[in-house]
């Protein structure tokens, strides 16, 4: 299964190599370099299509949980100022995207959309300490019914080129469902209460709509514990 956004990247690919393979065929009458030709068509075309695939995932919704948005490897968590949007503390899990990762965004969680904003910007490479202010990028809050406002952010890289948001203020959006995609990038920056509990560790590995990466905590157990 494949995603929306790359049918046309698909169908052109598809269209492109068919005819470098057949032209290849008739007009190179040296066999290494046909067969060189013929197999690096194939190549890119296999890289096209596992760009853009779109695996169905089954996902079990639960309010007291915030599932990745993306697949990849976790590069940050730590606790910083969230200036955009909430303009206080916030701990932030930033997931980073390689090419061979799947690119669709999910929703982390249930909920209504409360902010939505695209930003133009720089490609600088994705691990870079100023991607996250300076990049293009999209910002969406979601107000879920145990965390309260999460904000989560698309965040374009040095190959990135074109990030989808479907996300639009006043929409109710359900955990697991598509909110967008990066086109050849990038990293995805998630924004939580601090009384939350991260799951994940650095370097860990996360799979979109399936990785629990934070789960709520009841102040009131919380403060049964503490006692």
């Amino acid at each position: 299964m494949f995603h929306r956004e790359g049918q046309k990247i698909i169908l052109t690919t598809f269209f492109v190599i068919g005819v470098a393979i057949i032209l290849s065929h008739f007009f190179v009458e040296i066999p290494w370099l046909k067969l060189t030709i013929q197999i690096t068509a194939l190549v890119i075309l296999i890289l096209i299509l596992q760009f853009f695939r779109n695996p169905k995932r089954i996902v079990t919704k639960n309010f007291d949980e915030i599932l990745s948005p993306v697949d990849g490897k976790v590069v940050v968590i730590e606790e910083v100022e969230e200036n955009e949007y909430f303009k206080d503390k916030r701990k932030q899990v930033s997931i980073f995207m390689s090419p061979v990762n799947v690119h669709v965004t999910r929703y982390p969680a249930s909920g209504s959309i409360q902010y939505s904003k695209y930003h133009p910007g720089k490609y600088l490479v994705a691990w870079h300490p100023k991607s996250s202010e300076e990049n293009e990028r999209t910002t969406v809050v979601i107000r879920t019914p145990k965390f309260g406002d999460i904000l989560f952010r698309q965040i374009a890289g040095a190959m990135a080129r074109r990030i989808v948001n479907y996300a639009e203020k006043g929409e109710s959006v359900q955990q697991g469902d598509d909110s967008g995609f990066i086109k050849f990038g990038s990293r995805v920056d998630v924004f939580l209460p601090l009384d939350c509990q991260i799951n994940v560790q650095l370097n860990q590995k996360v799979k979109g709509a399936s990785t629990c990466i934070a789960t709520f905590v009841d102040p009131n157990e919380k403060e049964e514990i503490t006692y």
